[in-house]
């Protein structure tokens, strides 16, 4: 997990990101929706040649509501993560403090899951 500002883009965010992903041996494929593509394809593609890391674009095929394959994955941990009342809004002054309430609310969640 990467926290920055605002001022950041998106595609400039996950060049902080996929670095960290090289410590994840096991990573294959990367989910992205559109705004990620363009000069990142490459960049994943030459971060370690010969790995076969792949970032694929989920691309919406028709306008109005659809599911887009995957990206509930996304969309459903940020909707456990907005249930806690320190990240349902930016708070934070820090991005070292969003990080790390960020930590505490998904060990949290995962406690409470292997609690069951």
């Amino acid at each position: 997990m990467v926290v920055h500002s605002a001022g950041v883009q998106d595609r400039e965010g996950a060049k902080l990101l996929l670095p960290a992903l090289l410590n994840f041996g096991w990573v294959r494929i990367i989910f992205a929706d559109a705004g990620y593509a363009g000069e990142l394809l490459h960049w994943v593609a030459d971060l370690i040649p010969g790995r076969g890391l792949t970032l694929q674009i989920i691309k919406r095929t028709v306008s109005g509501f659809k599911i887009l394959p995957k990206r509930w994955v996304v969309e459903r941990t940020f909707a456990w993560l907005g249930r806690y009342r320190r990240l349902a809004k930016d708070y934070e002054r820090k991005t070292q403090h969003s990080q790390a309430t960020i930590y505490v609310a998904s060990c949290k969640i995962m406690l409470a899951k292997l609690a069951k």
